[in-house]
């Protein structure tokens, strides 16, 4: 499989035992070992903190495990200025265009979000894909 990235929705799904197509579907791709931005690691911690109401250790250990077999990509300043490059070509959200930059510095060909624009093309590299649809 060519290299991808996913995107925070991805990680919360895992945890979501209310929509339990899209925790199967998170799981599969996380299986896979994803490309993962810091930014996304940084949202998915903040959110899962609000979400299951557990200790931050706790959240810590959680992200730990569903970490494992992923590869991290750390945001620098070059992701920041892409990321600033993204924003007035397409508009994106502030972190949005972060995690896009990531994806796209990694080589990544495919970004799996639901909170982007399914099938838009970035850069003439990276396609944006909803796995949910």
């Amino acid at each position: 499989m060519n290299s991808f990235a996913v995107d925070t929705n991805i990680f919360v799904y895992l945890r979501d035992t209310d929509s339990p197509e899209k925790q199967k579907k998170a799981n599969n791709l996380i299986d896979l070992s994803p490309v993962v931005s810091s930014q996304v690691i940084s949202e998915y911690l903040n959110v899962s903190k609000r979400l299951l109401k557990l200790s931050k250790g706790q959240i810590l250990d959680i992200c730990l495990d569903d970490l494992e077999c992923c590869i991290i990509h750390a945001v620098n300043l070059s992701t920041l200025r892409l990321a600033r490059k993204l924003i007035s070509k397409y508009n994106f959200q502030l972190f949005d265009s972060i995690i896009v930059a990531s994806s796209l510095e990694a080589g990544c060909e495919t970004l799996y979000s639901e909170d982007l624009q399914h099938n838009q093309i970035i850069e003439n590299q990276l396609r944006i894909i909803n796995p949910f649809i």
